[in-house]
């Protein structure tokens, strides 16, 4: 369909380009009779009355009288009596406009699209100034505004002169917007109109064309309703939506959002919105009601001038706030709604624990995210078994969205509990306990190492080429002294500053202890004190008797002892030892005795605890295997299983069944042995699962003896009962029956009992 916009239409001397006319009230008919030709009544005529009672309370009863020409059906006839209803309430407007040359686009009959900026009161049509094809972006001869929601379409005009609708894929600037397709042939200045979500399409039916003597086209055109049809056949029914943005009726408020805050022991919600329009003398009126659905009741009501309410002395609850806009005429536009909860918060959902070096990291998460809530975290070393003492033996370490423990105390291998709840300005929710570890990453632990090392001045020095022609600027003090009793070198240095002092103090000793046993003894300490505090690092390497056995020592004195090779300016640690912990890369053991073996994934890909329990996410075994009891998931046996004990089974597929053969019993009395007797059979409900009883097919007949003057027969007759219940009782004389069946045994419904009785006479 053909869109015209402001753009196209020639104005008159009042600058006016659309002008609008509307039917009379009197038009609008809300009752019809209609005349038609009924075979019913002797193809005499008969009058059918249709109504519309939704009309007739608006408008009042204003009746029609018509004949349906060539009508023999009356529900033809009522058919065209809506028609005519529906065609007066929905189609009310005439469009006249005049046009140049684009006048010869349509022709009487065709719909057409009215994209009318005044009538809208938001811009809808107009002509493209510029088009980038490679970003399908448009650039428009006017400012337009795109809808928060829903989906937009703009109509254009292709190379073949025909209208093509596309949708709208971005709104990069006020007066461009960017398609979904470009349509080819389309070319600058061409009209385009806007088809917004918030608006009804404006359809016209063309019912003339008139050529003026200046070489423009008159149009006249009635308002067209696609839906009519649907409406009149099939009973629909359409909310109606307005072409326009021009109303008296005030529009819904937007952007409604309630603060909930905490003064003197009482809850506030401090509600604010606005308004997409001005609108002159409005008002608001304001609903409040706690609970929802039949539960539901109110706690206030508020009519207020101003885009902001607050609602004090509210007790815990859920809250629904219902705002709309009034007009001074006391019309009420649509309503908005809000929810909001005045409640202690909901647990945490799940708690998220990352490791780290040294480090765990918490971070909690709610079912429904609320940006009121944040959270409350402790921290123990030991798990707590009961949650009402986590106050008492945790340590609180803060409030926020998530949190961060690290720190040497923090060591790999080890389990560490967190313990976070939720709290808000109404309360505090339960605790959710969370465990982790840090990090079992080695490697990654050495690099963390080397990079910390790198920095000490120690390292710097080792690492750094002895040059012999440089000497200290500074030593504040070096004493050697020599005794008789014991041989002895102690060479000191020390400076102090302010609150602290360091000093380096060398010992190389030769003594002798009371057995006349030498000793030789060689220390190198660091000690640094600050606010009081010392710390010490050493080195001692020495040789005595030890039960009348020379023993060598070397011993190391630190918070932290790395080695490094320096093989091509290599930095990385070979290990590290910190914390009661040694972290190395590769080792090589020809014996290996642990009371546990963790490895270093997270959570662990294989395990060995002090217990005996073995852990291994994927094992692949050649060997034997000796389990005394265990579960097996998703296994496939490839060959042959022998099964010694008892096989219990809750789901097995194939074919799988027990059979139980059973042979009645015969009357010995019977010349030829007749069945005769009762079989039992009993099924025990023992089993987890449901199971069926199939019972084969049993045939039994009777037989014919003839005689000369008339014939004998011979009878057998089959009865079965189901825990005392006839099922079955059929009696065959020359013929042959045949009893099947097929009994469903839920588990858990006891135990059932079969009886086949047969008798032959």
């Amino acid at each position: 369909m053909w869109p015209y916009t402001n753009s196209d239409v020639v104005v008159d001397d009042n600058g006016v380009g659309f002008r609008y006319s509307f039917s009379a009230l009197k038009d609008r008919h809300t009752a019809v009779e209609v005349n038609y030709t009924d075979p019913q009544n002797g193809w005499q005529t008969s009058t059918e009355l249709v109504e519309d009672p939704e009309a007739i309370l608006r408008y009042g009863r204003n009746l029609l009288k018509m004949d349906a020409f060539g009508c023999t059906s009356r529900g033809q006839a009522h058919r065209a009596g809506l028609w005519v209803i529906k065609t007066g309430l929905l189609e009310t407007q005439t469009v006249d406009f005049t046009l140049g040359s684009q006048g010869l686009r349509h022709t009487p009959g065709d719909i057409i699209e009215i994209c009318d900026n005044d009538y809208a009161g938001t811009m809808t049509g107009g002509r493209v100034l510029s088009i980038d094809a490679a970003s399908r972006t448009l650039t428009l001869d006017r400012e337009v505004t795109l809808p928060e929601t829903g989906a937009a379409t703009v109509n254009l005009i292709n190379g073949s002169g025909k209208p093509v609708s596309v949708a709208i894929t971005a709104h990069p600037a006020p007066d461009r917007i960017q398609v979904s397709t470009l349509p080819d042939g389309v070319e600058t200045y061409g009209v385009w109109g806007l088809s917004l979500p918030s608006l009804r399409r404006r359809l016209f039916r063309c019912v003339s064309i008139r050529e003026n003597t200046d070489g423009t086209f008159a149009i006249t055109a009635v308002q067209h309703v696609p839906e009519k049809e649907a409406i009149v056949d099939n009973g629909a029914r359409f909310e109606p939506q307005s072409g326009t943005l021009n109303s008296v009726i005030p529009p819904a408020v937007q952007h409604l959002t309630v603060e909930v805050s905490a003064a003197d022991g009482q809850y506030l919600a401090q509600a604010k919105w606005d308004t997409p329009r001005v609108v002159k003398g409005v008002r608001f009126s304001l609903r409040l009601t706690s609970g929802s659905g039949e539960g539901s009741r109110l706690v206030t009501t508020a009519i207020t001038a101003d885009t902001e309410h607050r609602s004090s002395g509210l007790p815990p609850g859920e809250y629904t706030l219902t705002v709309r806009a009034i007009n001074s005429y006391g019309q009420q536009g649509e309503p908005a709604t809000t929810t909001f909860r005045i409640n202690a918060p909901a647990v945490p959902a799940t708690i998220e624990l990352t490791p780290g070096y040294f480090q765990i990291t918490a971070v909690p998460r709610l079912a429904v995210y609320d940006p009121t809530v944040q959270f409350e975290f402790w921290f123990s070393e030991t798990k707590i078994a009961d949650t009402s003492q986590v106050e008492t033996s945790a340590r609180y370490l803060g409030t926020g969205s998530q949190w961060s423990v690290s720190g040497p105390h923090i060591k790999p291998g080890k389990d560490f509990w967190f313990y976070v709840r939720s709290v808000n300005l109404v309360g505090k929710s339960a605790f959710v306990e969370a465990s982790g570890r840090a990090s079992n990453d080695a490697e990654g632990y050495l690099g963390l190492f080397r990079e910390k090392i790198g920095k000490l001045h120690l390292a710097q020095g080792l690492w750094e080429l002895i040059d012999n022609s440089q000497l200290a600027d500074e030593m504040a003090e070096m004493k050697t002294s020599i005794t008789e009793t014991r041989n002895e070198i102690t060479q000191t240095v020390s400076k102090t500053l302010e609150d602290q002092s360091a000093i380096i103090q060398q010992i190389q000793r030769v003594q002798k202890d009371t057995n006349d046993d030498l000793a030789a003894l060689y220390m190198l300490k660091v000690q640094k004190t600050k606010n009081g505090i010392p710390y010490v690092a050493g080195i001692g390497a020495g040789i005595e008797d030890t039960d009348g056995q020379p023993l060598s020592n070397i011993l190391l004195l630190a918070d932290r002892i790395a080695m490094i090779n320096p093989e091509d300016g290599n930095t990385t640690p070979l290990f590290v030892a910190q914390g009661n912990q040694l972290f190395m890369n590769d080792v090589f053991l020809k014996r290996l005795f642990a009371v546990s073996i963790t490895s270093s994934a997270n959570p662990p890909t294989f395990s060995l605890t002090p217990e005996g329990r073995l852990t291994a996410r994927n094992a692949d075994i050649s060997g034997n295997v000796n389990a005394n009891s265990g579960t097996l998931n998703n296994v496939t046996i490839n060959e042959n299983c022998r099964v010694l004990g008892k096989l219990s089974a809750n789901q097995i597929e194939g074919d799988l069944v027990k059979t139980v053969g059973k042979a009645f019993p015969r009357d010995s009395r019977a010349p030829e042995r007749w069945p005769s007797g009762t079989i039992t059979v009993r099924v025990y409900d023992d089993q987890p699962f449901d199971r069926q009883i199939v019972i084969p097919a049993v045939a039994f007949s009777g037989a014919k003896h003839e005689r000369e003057h008339t014939d004998i027969y011979s009878s057998c007759r089959l009865i079965v009962r189901k825990n005392g219940a006839e099922i079955y009782n059929r009696t065959a004389l020359d013929n042959t029956l045949i009893y099947s069946g097929v009994i469903d045994m839920p588990a858990g419904h006891g135990h059932m009992t079969l009886e086949f009785s047969v008798s032959a006479w």
